[in-house]
């Protein structure tokens, strides 16, 4: 009922671009992200059982994204985000509907690479944190948290879904299916309802009455200027390592418990209740980031995550797995909005998309290693444990860059001072 209240029109319009991205989020990463561990092993059956094959085409369809990225976000800060965003969807769409047909790998390969490389960045993150960001300031945390939800509900659903799909209807029809669900829903709904920023339609951030109750807008910065400031760097580092471990623990975690003799439903709930510890991380996370220096909620997240992973690792039956799996969900689900409300807050509105855009080529660097990686250790070993291990030192690694951030927030303002002098 609220969800329908704020899609007609009786709140405050933000919080209907907050519904929206949720819904986009939904599709563009739940649909392939946290379901493409479930079509896992049946694709690679087909095109020659190699995991670290398979495994490369997240790696190329996140490859593509982050290369469009920065071309992307430039045309989110210069065009109505509407368009930018329904191109993406029909994009996603009509990749689904391809790999329904592909005959080849490289047939497979090129539909990831160009459609739904190309629709997952302009329906993604990307555009949906700078939707939100747009009309949120002060409580673009809280925000951004909910909307980011979209991607773990999604996480609870479509494992579930997409393992009765191949089982009754094979890899193919599942990804028709969501195909035709992306073109006849998102489409419709972004083009009714997104609107770029309040001031189109006479409003404030924050449903402010007056600009004096916001803090000051910041002037879009130059490339250099925000290329040159160590927040840059030192964020795209931390998120792009620790994307690189959660995409690559979500891939995998399906066929290694499968590996272990469970069944691809046992399989697919785990990964259903990750992302359900997930929505928590994104809503906790989301309010902390507005309150808290950001520094100790990336810390918290972290901490989470390490204590999850090293219960999977070191866990011999499907229990512990899935109570570690709880641990690790819930320190992952706050990185994105983390993310975009650090940004937000470090380089202001009016260069979110730009500066976002910038980080990904860089940060896919760190994140596009972590999934073939994973999926070449057990080719070659026969287990994942080695890509485990790898993964905790870089935990270590990630938690120490994290020291090089200053974020002027509510809460860090007078830390971020007392440190510059």
């Amino acid at each position: 009922m609220t969800s329908w209240l704020l899609l007609r029109g009786d709140a405050f319009p933000g919080w209907r671009m907050v519904m929206v991205a949720f819904l986009v989020d939904f599709i563009a990463v739940g649909f392939f992200f946290y379901s493409y561990g479930v079509f896992f092993k049946a694709i690679a059956e087909e095109f020659g059982d190699s995991r670290l094959g398979i495994a490369l085409g997240i790696t190329l369809t996140q490859g593509i994204g982050a290369i469009l990225a920065p071309f992307i976000g430039r045309a989110l800060d210069r065009f109505p985000l509407r368009a930018v965003i329904a191109s993406g969807a029909v994009a996603m769409g009509l990749g689904f509907l391809l790999l329904g047909v592909v005959k080849t790998p490289l047939q497979f390969y090129l539909v990831l690479g160009v459609f739904v490389g190309y629709g997952a960045g302009a329906m993604g993150q990307l555009a949906t944190s700078k939707l939100v960001s747009n009309w949120f300031v002060t409580k673009r945390g809280t925000a951004l948290g909910i909307a980011a939800t979209g991607i773990s509900v999604s996480g609870v659903v479509m494992p579930a879904v997409s393992a009765w799909l191949v089982g009754s209807y094979g890899w193919r029809m599942g990804f028709v299916a969501y195909g035709i669900i992306t073109i006849a829903v998102v489409v419709p709904v972004v083009l009714r309802y997104v609107i770029s920023k309040p001031e189109d339609v006479g409003l404030l951030p924050d449903g402010a009455e007056t600009r004096e109750e916001l803090p000051p807008v910041r002037a879009a910065l130059g490339t250099r200027e925000f290329v040159t400031d160590r927040n840059f760097w030192a964020l795209l580092i931390t998120v792009g390592t620790l994307f690189g471990i959660s995409s690559s623990t979500l891939t995998h975690m399906v066929p290694l418990l499968t590996d272990q003799g469970h069944s691809l439903i046992a399989a697919s709930v785990v990964a259903s209740i990750t992302a359900v510890f997930g929505i928590a991380g994104k809503l906790i996370y989301g309010w902390l980031v507005d309150r808290w220096d950001p520094r100790r909620a990336l810390w918290l997240g972290i901490g989470f995550q390490v204590v999850g992973q090293v219960i999977m690792l070191a866990g011999e039956s499907y229990a512990m797995f899935l109570f570690g799996a709880c641990f690790f969900g819930f320190g992952m689900g706050g990185v994105v909005p983390m993310q975009g409300a650090v940004v937000g807050a470090a380089f202001g509105r009016e260069s979110f998309g730009r500066v976002m855009g910038a980080m990904r080529p860089p940060m896919a660097v760190i994140h596009l290693l972590g999934t073939p990686f994973a999926g070449w250790v057990f080719d070659v070993t026969g287990s994942y444990d080695v890509a485990f291990m790898t993964f905790l030192s870089m935990y270590a690694f990630a938690a120490v860059v994290v020291l090089l951030l200053r974020v002027e927030t509510r809460a860090g303002y007078r830390m971020a001072k007392r440190d510059t002098g």
